[in-house]
């Protein structure tokens, strides 16, 4: 069964489950995945870093690179995955406007900040198809560890 991980979201399952996140703009897609326990987590975060939020936009942890992916690499410990069979795939990160400034540009922000979390808690990218100027859905195989991206423009691609 495809489990639908919406924005600013994130899920965790094994097979026969697998998990799909669509619509990936300047968001950005993580896929955490133990090979030997066939454990996978996939997350769907919008905006890099929730310490700079006002008005309360920070209550939704899920919406943020920093805090999204540490919480989500917890629950994945704590249903049976051990951190050193753990690794990563990232998907997403588009320019989706074609003024982009350093500031405007929130894909280049946000994959900056998915690696960064994903550096201090020690779990490696073995693949990535992030960045250029296109959406992406991304379906993720705890089964295998397949993460398959498809693109209106672009077809589709396996990592």
């Amino acid at each position: 069964m495809n489990i639908s991980v919406g924005i600013s979201d994130w899920k965790i399952c094994k097979p026969p489950d697998s998990l799909v996140t669509y619509a990936l703009g300047s968001c950005v897609g993580i896929c955490l995945y133990d090979k030997v326990r066939k454990i996978g987590g996939l997350s769907h975060i919008m905006l890099p870093d929730s310490k700079n939020c006002g008005d309360g936009l920070a209550t939704n942890r899920m919406k943020f690179a920093d805090t999204a992916i540490p919480d989500m690499f917890k629950k994945m410990l704590s249903t049976g995955a051990v951190k050193a069979d753990m690794t990563a795939k990232i998907a997403g990160g588009a320019v989706m406007f074609s003024v982009a400034t350093d500031r405007f540009n929130i894909g280049e922000r946000n994959i900056a900040a998915v690696k960064a979390a994903l550096g201090a808690i020690g779990i490696r990218i073995i693949a990535q198809d992030v960045g250029l100027n296109y959406g992406r859905t991304v379906f993720f195989y705890p089964e295998n560890g397949v993460v398959k991206i498809k693109s209106t423009t672009k077809g589709e691609v396996s990592i």
